[in-house]
C-alpha cells in the first residue's frame, strides 16, 4: 500500500501505444501534451491539471530452432502522471512507472549450449537484475517546462525523439533522458529543436545513469580485432549534444538536418529530405532519402582502443532511401539502407532504434558496416482506423560473421517476416487498445556450425501481445 500510495505522486503516463515504428520528427515529446489556456492562479494550475493513468499487460513469446533455449513472461504494470496547467507560462510534469513479473520460464538462466542470455523476455523486466520481478519502479519524468507563443524550454527528465535517441517502446517501458531542450516552432517554414542530455534510463532498466555509463547494458559485442569488448563504464564523456534544424519551402517538401555530438566518443550528422505528391484526391505518393555520417572523435572515448567505443580514425557512412503510396485505407512502402564498407554504423542500443527506413521490430543493424537492406511493408486501416494490420518482409544482407571490423555483433544475413494486428476500442471500451505481433527471422548467411551465431538472431520466432489502458 505504501508503495501504491507514493505512485501517485509519481507514476507515469504514456503518450502512444508504441513508437517502435514512429517517426522522429516529434523531437520534444514528452508523455502528456497540454493545451489548455495560460493561467495566472496557482490554485487553478493545480486544479486543473492533466493527469493521465496508464497500465500496461505484455506476453512475450521466443520460438528458437532445435534444442536452443525457448522462453516467455508476463509482465503487468501501471503508472500515472500530472502536467499542471501553464502559470506564466510554466508548467511542472511529473511521472512514474512500476512493474511486475506476472509469470516467466527462466529468463535469468542461460542457455544450455551456447551459454547465452536471454534477449528479448529478460526486456520486460530489469536487465542488470534478472532475478527481480516484484521490485521494478522507476521515477520517469520530472521536469519544468516554459512556454512562449509557438516555442518551449524545459529542463530536467524528459522523453525526446530524434533519430538518435528515441523512447525505442518495444517493452513495458521507453527510453528516457535528463537534460534540458529547446523547441522553437515560430515559423511554418523553419524550426529547431535541440538540447543537452546528460543522463539517460534505457528501456529494460529502472535506474539512471550516465550518457557514458549507459552504454554497454546491453550487449557489447566484440572489437574490430574480434576481442570483446570492454567499453562500459570505461567512457570519458560529459555528455551528448543534439540539434536539428528543419526547412519547409514548400507545403510537400520538408529538409531536415541533425546533428549529434556525443563529447570526446563520436559525432554524427545526418540530412533527410522528403516530400509528397497527390495522385488522386485521396491518394499521395512519398519518397524519402536520407545520409548520415559518422566519425570518431579523439580515441572514441578511451585512449586504451580495447576499452573505447569508436576506434580512433574510424568513420561510417549511410544512405537509406523510401518511396511508398498511402492513403486513409492503407498504406505500401519500398525501402532500401546501404551502410558502406567504410565502418560500422554506431548509435548506443541503450539510447534508442535506429533512424533508417529499412528498420523493422525486433532486429537492428546498428554496429554494421557494408550493409544492405530490402524492406517492403504494407498496412491496412479499417473500421475507421480503430483496426490495424501490418505486414513487412527484409531481406538484410550482412558482412560475415567472423568480419569482426564490420560485423560487431556477429549477426549473419536474414530475412525477417513481421505481421502485426491492432485494434483501439472505443465506447464503453474507449481508452484500451490490444497490439498481437509476431516476428520471424530466418538465416541466409554462414554460421560456421557455430549456435552462438543462431540463438535469438535467426531460424526464431518472437511474439507479442500487449494491452494497453488509459484514463
Amino acid at each position: 500500500m505504501k508503495k501504491v500510495l507514493l505512485y501517485l505522486f509519481s507514476i507515469s503516463a504514456f503518450h502512444s501505444f508504441s513508437q517502435e515504428n514512429g517517426n522522429h520528427h516529434g523531437a520534444d515529446d514528452h508523455h502528456i501534451v497540454l493545451r489548455p489556456k495560460d493561467s495566472t492562479c496557482l490554485k487553478d494550475c493545480f486544479l486543473k491539471a492533466h493527469w493521465e493513468v496508464h497500465s500496461r499487460t505484455f506476453f512475450m513469446n521466443t520460438i528458437n530452432e532445435g534444442d536452443l533455449k525457448d522462453d516467455y513472461a508476463l509482465a503487468s504494470g501501471a503508472g500515472i502522471g500530472v502536467v499542471t496547467q501553464p502559470i506564466y507560462g510554466f508548467q511542472v510534469g511529473l511521472s512514474g512507472f512500476f512493474i511486475y513479473n506476472l509469470m516467466s520460464s527462466g529468463i535469468d538462466d542461460p542457455d544450455s549450449l551456447t551459454r547465452l542470455s536471454n534477449r528479448y523476455e529478460l526486456g520486460l523486466f530489469d536487465i542488470e537484475h534478472p532475478s527481480n520481478g516484484n521490485d521494478l519502479d522507476r521515477l520517469e519524468e520530472l521536469f519544468l517546462k516554459y512556454n512562449l507563443s509557438k516555442s518551449s524550454i524545459t529542463i530536467g527528465k524528459i522523453n525526446i525523439n530524434t533519430p538518435f535517441v528515441n523512447p525505442q517502446d518495444g517493452r513495458m517501458r521507453p527510453t528516457l533522458e535528463e537534460g534540458v531542450w529547446l523547441n522553437i516552432g515560430e515559423s511554418k517554414k523553419f524550426g529547431f529543436n535541440g538540447g543537452w542530455i546528460w543522463e539517460v534510463s534505457p528501456r529494460s532498466t529502472v535506474q539512471w545513469f550516465s550518457m557514458a555509463n549507459s552504454m554497454g547494458i546491453n550487449p557489447m559485442g566484440v572489437n574490430v580485432d574480434g576481442t570483446r569488448s570492454d567499453y562500459h563504464e570505461n567512457i570519458e564523456s560529459d555528455g551528448l549534444g543534439i540539434a536539428n534544424i528543419y526547412f519547409k519551402p514548400k507545403n510537400n517538401l520538408k529538409v531536415s538536418l541533425w546533428n549529434a555530438y556525443f563529447h570526446n566518443v563520436m559525432n554524427t550528422a545526418m540530412i533527410e529530405i522528403n516530400s509528397d505528391r497527390s495522385l488522386s484526391e485521396r491518394t499521395k505518393i512519398y519518397q524519402g532519402l536520407m545520409f548520415v555520417h559518422q566519425d570518431a572523435i579523439n580515441n572514441g572515448g578511451n585512449e586504451d582502443q580495447k576499452k573505447t567505443y569508436m576506434n580512433k580514425g574510424a568513420r561510417s557512412n549511410v544512405i537509406s532511401a523510401q518511396v511508398g503510396i498511402k492513403n486513409k485505407r492503407g498504406n505500401t512502402s519500398l525501402n532500401y539502407t546501404h551502410i558502406t564498407g567504410d565502418g560500422r554504423y554506431l548509435m548506443p542500443r541503450e539510447w534508442g532504434k535506429e533512424p533508417f527506413y529499412t528498420f523493422m521490430p525486433r532486429e537492428r543493424n546498428e554496429g554494421m558496416g557494408n550493409v544492405h537492406a530490402f524492406m517492403v511493408k504494407t498496412t491496412l486501416n479499417a473500421f475507421n482506423s480503430k483496426l490495424k494490420t501490418g505486414l513487412a518482409y527484409g531481406y538484410y544482407m550482412l558482412p560475415d560473421v567472423r568480419d569482426h571490423r564490420l560485423n560487431k555483433y556477429g549477426m549473419p544475413s536474414y530475412h525477417q517476416m513481421n505481421f502485426d494486428v491492432g485494434y483501439t476500442f472505443d465506447k464503453f471500451l474507449r481508452g484500451l487498445d490490444v497490439k498481437f505481433l509476431v516476428a520471424y527471422k530466418l538465416k541466409e548467411g554462414e554460421t560456421y556450425n557455430n549456435l552462438k551465431y543462431v540463438y535469438n538472431k535467426v531460424n526464431m520466432t518472437n511474439l507479442n501481445l500487449v494491452i494497453d489502458f488509459k484514463i
